[in-house]
């Protein structure tokens, strides 16, 4: 059977291991929202429709036909609110409206979350129920973006009633192409592993890419999930100790600890986004990620997944953690 799927956010990290995922289900064609460049698209046999979610030019000749949207375009680092919101909150919007403009027969919409739209979570590990109560701005855009699938539009009507929508949330995402966490494999990789807290305890919920859009897909794909909303990680939550001796152990080496007490954590991300400002760049350990480590939810439960689509993580952390320095260093990026 065709299936043709539009993807929103296909050249970043996420988006585009979706879209080989997408290919490697046997999607005839997929269409991919491109402002400029193809990045990680490049090679790959996709449709460019050339835009922005700003665009209704744009939407309206991706979405025409399609069978799923998989909405995973979002902004993730900003130095301001308004930014967050336009990127996170109106994006969606505008892509929704389209979709019922332009697909009135789309069988799957599934936009993209994530566990920092929980925020506060004084129980450590969230589920679905967990209510929302995010302390960052990236959270609270994601949070809010969310709530707008559930309050009235223009005309009345809400788009988690009138749209066959599946929100998921994954955690922390790791594996090739990803540059966030890349900057703890760097540090590694010159013998260095930051750590708060003993690091003892189970504390993050961590999914490699690869595992996270085979989640994506398989709920896009089931009936029972319409309407629904899933965290998509590990099958249990690892220790920083854990991360450290996987890692250590992918790049062949010995990696000292440097222990940093969690009063310091604002500190340090102050500090970061200080050198940033002075190199022109928006680091990735910033004061708003730094709130996250130390205050934010780190922890989710995929059960809910597994019961309705039986998702399961198949990558170990040992894996996962060697595949992706492998292709770090591939790349020279190590």
């Amino acid at each position: 059977m065709k299936k043709t799927a539009f993807v929103t956010g296909g050249t970043g990290f996420v988006g585009s291991h979706l879209v080989e995922e997408l290919f490697r289900r046997g999607y005839t064609e997929v269409r991919c929202l491109v402002r400029k460049d193809l990045k990680w698209l490049e090679g790959l046999p996709v449709r460019v429709v050339s835009g922005d979610l700003s665009s209704i030019e744009a939407l309206w000749e991706g979405l025409q036909g399609v069978d799923y949207v998989y909405h995973v375009a979002g902004v993730t680092r900003a130095r301001d609110e308004a930014s967050f919101e336009r990127g996170n909150v109106q994006a969606t919007r505008n892509m929704l409206g389209a979709v019922r403009l332009a697909a009135p027969g789309v069988k799957r919409v599934l936009v993209t979350s994530s566990l920092a739209a929980v925020g506060e979570c004084p129980e450590g590990m969230a589920d679905e129920a967990t209510p929302l109560r995010p302390i960052s701005r990236y959270g609270r855009s994601k949070a809010e973006m969310e709530r707008a699938l559930f309050r009235q539009n223009e005309d009345g009507a809400r788009y988690i009633e009138t749209l066959p929508v599946t929100i998921v949330r994954p955690p922390s995402v790791y594996g090739p192409r990803e540059a966030d966490i890349y900057t703890v494999f760097r540090a590694a990789a010159k013998g260095v592993f930051a750590m708060v807290g003993s690091g003892r305890s189970a504390e993050i919920s961590l999914v490699h890419a690869r595992d996270l859009v085979r989640g994506m897909v398989d709920a896009a794909e089931h009936d029972v999930t319409i309407g629904e909303t899933y965290f998509i990680g590990s099958d249990r939550p690892y220790g920083w100790r854990e991360m450290k001796t996987a890692i250590a152990g992918a790049l062949g080496r010995k990696v000292v600890t440097i222990p940093v007490p969690r009063s310091m954590i604002s500190s340090v991300g102050a500090a970061s986004e200080l050198l940033g400002r002075l190199t022109g760049r928006y680091p990735a350990l910033n004061r708003e990620k730094a709130r996250e480590i130390r205050d934010a939810c780190k922890m989710c439960s995929s059960e809910k997944a597994h019961r309705d689509f039986g998702y399961r993580e198949r990558l170990s952390l040992e894996e996962g953690m060697r595949e992706t320095v492998a292709w770090y260093r591939e790349k020279g990026w190590l």
